[in-house]
């Protein structure tokens, strides 16, 4: 991309090139907007790129597709789009201006700055480290995220070990679980904190059972050994509370230690505007077309929340590129919001959005949810100001795995300060 594009001002400027960040510039571009998409890598399509396994895009194309396949379809349009793109690019400040907002950006060329009507933060997503859960020992070559090992071994061809231990059974985790085995890796197991495993059901089956690789509840790795590179690692029960029982440990020789401990969005960029945050997403506080609680600023993908499936994060980015245009192009620079709150209870981790704008009550509402706990024969219940709108029974609810559910409110009276309720019980 030539510097001189940075000097123009764009109606919307998409951070992150990822599924999120794709699907919103190109919606964005179909809208009229004239569009940036600011990727800091070489390439576009975030970490689908190393996703060879299949599963993606069964609700989007009804198709199994890999994660480069699905990411092609993607960027595929991009030439054939007025969207602009600017890899290698990484946004250092954003600084929100009378008029829209002004971003400096460090490029190969240098520090530069542009300036856009609207922002759509489509930044993604970071695994936890071995320092963030409180592994002890020795700084050992071998400890590796799930992610860089499926880097490793996917786009550099390099094995991470021969001897692997997983901590962590997310889908990550699961998914290079079976990769390291069908490269040759000898997988001792897979060992989870909690009681059950945290990974989509089909991976469990499909990275698991089907590849007899032993999982193992209830406990986690205290201590690494190894002066240069890892040799060993102190596996431990743990208690209710997830904390080691003494006299339990055990020590298991390995050469690697894959983690899969857990996802936090990227958002750094959110912070410094002073977006107000969810405390159970770890993402911005969005309506119903994904703006938060900044005028102008838009969140999507895993940036908004950890989603299970590629489909819905390509969903979250059409809807916020659509509305990031529409923002843009109607010249609103502020505006009075009108805004019904949404609340949950005790049985919900969390519900996205937390608000829903009345006066953009036009069409029906995507809803993202997770339950607290394993519920078998759940009823969500949906109500507004008490008066029940929707309701929907579900065989089995578990946390790791999200659900979606759309609410038409056109029979509904939905005015400002309106109290909408989700509840999940029980059913009777």
């Amino acid at each position: 991309m030539k510097d001189n594009y940075f000097n123009s001002r764009y109606d919307v400027v998409v951070i992150g090139a990822g599924p999120a960040g794709l699907a919103a510039a190109l919606a964005a571009d179909e809208r009229g907007a004239k569009t940036l998409l600011i990727e800091r890598e070489a390439n576009l399509g975030g970490i689908l790129k190393q996703c060879i396994h299949d599963g993606f895009g069964l609700i989007k194309f009804n198709e199994k597709l890999t994660g480069p396949e699905y990411a092609h379809r993607f960027i595929s349009q991009i030439p054939k789009s007025g969207v602009q793109t600017a890899t290698l690019t990484f946004v250092s400040k954003i600084k929100k201006e009378r008029f829209g907002f002004e971003l400096v950006l460090v490029t190969r060329g240098g520090i530069v700055k542009t300036t856009c009507n609207s922002i759509v933060l489509a930044c993604g997503c970071r695994e936890r480290t071995a320092q963030q859960i409180g592994i002890h020992g020795t700084h050992s070559a071998g400890v590796l995220t799930a992610g860089t090992a499926q880097y490793y071994t996917n786009i550099l061809g390099k094995l991470p070990g021969k001897r692997c231990v997983i901590l962590g059974s997310g889908d990550i985790g699961l998914i290079m679980a079976r990769r390291l085995k069908l490269e040759g890796s000898e997988v001792i197991g897979v060992y989870e904190a909690k009681s059950e495993a945290t990974g989509l059901i089909r991976n469990i089956y499909q990275c698991l059972n089907d590849f007899d690789i032993p999982l193992y509840t209830n406990k986690t790795v205290t201590r690494v050994f190894g002066d240069g590179r890892l040799n060993a690692v102190e596996i431990s029960s743990v208690d209710e509370n997830m904390m080691p029982i003494a006299g339990t440990e055990e020590k298991i020789e390995c050469d690697s230690l894959i983690l899969s401990v857990g996802l936090i969005p990227e958002n750094e960029l959110a912070e410094s505007l002073g977006l107000q945050l969810n405390e159970k997403t770890k993402g911005p506080v969005v309506d119903q077309g994904y703006m938060t609680m900044i005028d102008g600023v838009f969140c999507c993908g895993n940036a908004l929340h950890v989603n299970d499936l590629v489909d819905y994060v390509t969903e979250s980015g059409e809807t916020a590129g659509q509305s990031a245009a529409n923002w843009a192009l109607a010249n609103s620079y502020s505006s009075e919001h009108s805004f019904a709150e949404i609340t949950i209870n005790a049985n919900l981790l969390y519900v996205v959005p937390q608000k829903i704008n009345v006066y953009k009550l036009n069409k029906p509402v995507n809803f993202y949810f997770r339950s607290s706990g394993k519920m078998e024969n759940a009823c969500l219940s949906v109500s507004i100001n008490g008066n029940t709108l929707a309701r929907k029974t579900y065989l089995c609810l578990r946390p790791p795995e999200m659900e979606r559910l759309q609410i038409d409110f056109s029979s509904a009276c939905v005015q400002r300060g309106s109290k909408i309720h989700f509840s999940l019980l029980e059913a009777e």
